[in-house]
């Protein structure tokens, strides 16, 4: 028993001078960090009180890289290569052109619903041999609103990039495949519909 103490005390011992050397090192380390911070601080602070560059001492070897204005290089991944033949040159359409189509179409697509909405759901719920409730077609008209600003967005980009030609970009074009795409999505809908809420047509 007596052995086991002795050798734990002896253990308990060297452990204790272990930690009292690596606290002395500790204070050391410490100490020397507090008198380099010292240092630094007396330090007269470094005052720059004009930059000169002379240009025409600057000698140009090879010029070479990637000039980016207003641009981040990770946004280049999405702009396509432009090929210019000298013939036709069609330059993006600028912003407020952009809203002025965008706001175009959006209009006639809102009339649209106005006017024809109810008579594409009638269509459709007559073809599918259902009935559902017009709470559903108020519905389907205000997720189709929601949804109109990326879809023309995605249209009119679309058309940008197959009219590199020069022709010129047609709101018409881009009003009847949204047409075509709220004809599909009705009758999607309506097709969908889980049978409890659907009637069946009586005719």
């Amino acid at each position: 028993m007596n052995q086991q103490l002795n050798t734990y005390l002896q253990q308990f011992h060297a452990f204790v001078e272990a930690q009292e050397k690596r606290i002395r090192s500790l204070e050391a380390a410490v100490k020397k960090l507090q008198e380099e911070t010292e240092v630094l601080k007396n330090r007269p602070p470094m005052q720059v009180d004009r930059i000169e560059y002379k240009f025409d001492q600057l000698k140009v070897e090879s010029l070479e890289g990637t000039l980016n204005i207003g641009l981040n290089p990770s946004e280049l991944q999405n702009i396509e290569d432009f090929a210019v033949d000298n013939k036709n040159i069609k330059a993006p359409i600028s912003p407020k052109n952009q809203m002025k189509r965008t706001m175009e179409i959006e209009d006639a697509i809102y009339q649209y619903l106005e006017r024809e909405l109810p008579d594409i759901t009638a269509s459709v719920q007559k073809k599918l041999n259902v009935s559902v409730d017009d709470s559903y077609i108020a519905f389907i008209k205000e997720d189709i609103k929601k949804q109109l600003p990326n879809r023309i967005d995605f249209y009119i980009k679309q058309q940008q990039a197959s009219n590199r030609s020069g022709q010129e970009n047609d709101n018409a074009e881009i009003i009847e495949l949204i047409k075509k795409e709220i004809y599909n999505g009705v009758h999607a809908f309506i097709s969908h519909l889980p049978e409890n809420m659907k009637g069946m047509n009586n005719e």
